[in-house]
């Protein structure tokens, strides 16, 4: 498996690490080891992860209260959105 990570995700993510880095500096690089931890776990077993809406699926970080919603595409995972717990689902809702 491949992973694609959508404009709109990756914005969120830097968002989160921009936030982490600002608010507790050793947190920032933290939060960026566990995305990198969470893709190699979607990359070996996407379906691992329990379906959050329709083709949608939800891994969530274990230490940050944070999401990845990804679809499997084929040979590929994509990535459209990395979400804080607290935010309204129906802004993620929208790219499903």
């Amino acid at each position: 498996m491949r992973v694609r990570i959508t404009a709109a995700a990756a914005a969120e993510l830097a968002e989160a690490v921009a936030w982490y880095k600002a608010h507790a500096p050793e947190q920032g690089g933290r939060f960026v080891d566990e995305f990198e931890a969470l893709i190699a776990r979607l990359v070996e077993n996407p379906r691992q992860f329990p379906i959050a809406r329709g083709d949608a699926r939800r891994a969530g970080f274990r230490r940050f209260p944070y999401g990845l919603f990804f679809r499997v595409q084929g040979e590929f995972v994509q990535v459209f959105a990395c979400f804080h717990g607290n935010r309204d689902p129906r802004r993620w809702h929208e790219r499903t």
